[in-house]
């Protein structure tokens, strides 16, 4: 099975640092950003199969690149996971009504962020680590 990509989208290294870490250890290609800006100037080239996308970002937030991910047509079919510090219900729901897969609230445990993957991939589509 080939491995699956996904792009994480955090303005906090450390927070991509973990998430890689996380993520390269489960088998998964890992693609980071810092900014929404630079995510979709990747997305422009490169299509993953995941993104990790958080929502407080510096100059266009985390909803905005949501937006824009899911009104493209080369992109919208890219699954989100919406990763915030902020648990508001309105926002939760703002992300869902955009078009989020799947929100994880920060902090969060590793066993959260694997849950939310294998709800938007499915148990099935798992890589194994290589």
């Amino acid at each position: 099975m080939e491995k699956k990509t996904v792009m994480i989208v955090d303005d906090s290294r450390t927070i991509a640092w973990i998430l890689r870490e996380t993520l390269e250890s489960l088998g998964y290609r890992v693609r980071c950003a810092y900014s929404g800006e630079d995510a979709l100037d990747i997305l422009e080239d490169q299509r993953p199969d995941l993104v990790i996308l958080d929502v407080i970002l510096p100059h266009m937030d985390g909803l905005e690149v949501l937006t824009r991910i899911k009104a493209s047509p080369e992109t919208n079919s890219i699954p989100v996971i919406m990763l915030t510090a902020n648990g508001n219900s309105e926002d939760v729901l703002k992300g869902y009504r955009l078009g989020a897969e799947y929100y994880i609230i920060k902090p969060f445990k590793q066993s959260e962020l694997i849950h939310g993957i294998q709800l938007v991939f499915g148990r099935e589509k798992q890589p194994t680590a290589a």
